[in-house]
């Protein structure tokens, strides 16, 4: 391992939210993440007497320039590939658009700056900052069933008893302040009477449309029936007026 370019990994334990970054020192501590890819398994025992008994899994990493490694490209190396929204490593500006984007494969080498790694299997021993704290989860979930499957409720509990809420910065003279999301696919009486309202609304509207078409199409008729009319008189006085100058 150069002094210049010294290798990182960015070691992530999901289940307490936490994350370190590790600088390695030499080539034996690296040695056995080379030519590994993406979603496959190490063992952490070359880190250090610490490490013994974790197991990592690769979730990818970028080299010294800055570009990220790409799931499902074999090779070790970087390439050029036409990018959409869907392909990920790329951001389009407008809808549809490609763009030809530099990415590395999904195979580890001795280029990258930093490796990404999550913790599958713990060890016998704690991390310092890793698996010693817990670091809680500053949001919860604001959709009524995920609210209602965290805390096991019942359709008859109210939900918005249940939502996390986030204290405010306390300011000098005033009370503490919280903050609750909006909760998503809520149903209230409010929001049943409005639904009401607006069935009630829409039935009224049709009911109005085929009041109107009954009546505009018996109007149509009569003005039919008129001009039926208008036309036989007239015909009758063009007869009668050449019968006369006969």
């Amino acid at each position: 391992m150069t002094e210049t370019n010294p290798m990182k990994l960015n070691i992530a334990f999901p289940p307490n939210g936490t994350q370190k970054l590790l600088e390695l020192e030499t080539d034996e501590q690296y040695r056995p993440f080379i030519d590994k890819r993406i979603s496959q398994e190490v063992p952490g025992d070359s880190l250090g007497k610490i490490w013994k008994g974790y197991t990592f899994r690769i979730t990818g990493g970028n080299d010294k320039d800055g570009f990220p490694m790409k799931q499902g490209i074999l090779t070790n190396g970087r390439v050029r590939l036409l990018l959409n929204k869907n392909s990920g490593c790329y951001r389009p500006k407008r809808s549809g658009e490609r763009k030809k984007k530099s990415v590395r494969g999904c195979i580890v080498d001795k280029n990258l700056s930093v490796l990404n790694l999550i913790v599958l299997k713990r060890g016998e021993k704690d991390i310092p900052g890793l698996t010693d704290r817990e670091i809680p989860n500053r949001l919860g979930p604001k959709r009524v069933g995920k609210i209602r499957k965290l805390y096991n409720l019942s359709r008859n509990d109210d939900v918005r008893k249940y939502v996390l809420k986030r204290p405010l910065p306390l300011k000098e003279g005033k009370k503490q302040r919280f903050k609750a999301p909006k909760i998503q696919r809520l149903i209230t009486p409010v929001r049943l009477r409005r639904k009401r309202h607006l069935k009630s609304i829409k039935k009224m509207r049709i009911s109005r449309g085929k009041e109107q078409a009954a009546a505009y199409q018996k109007l149509l008729l009569q003005r039919t029936k008129e001009a039926r009319i208008r036309r036989a008189s007239s015909l009758m006085k063009r007869r009668a007026s050449s019968t006369r100058s006969q």
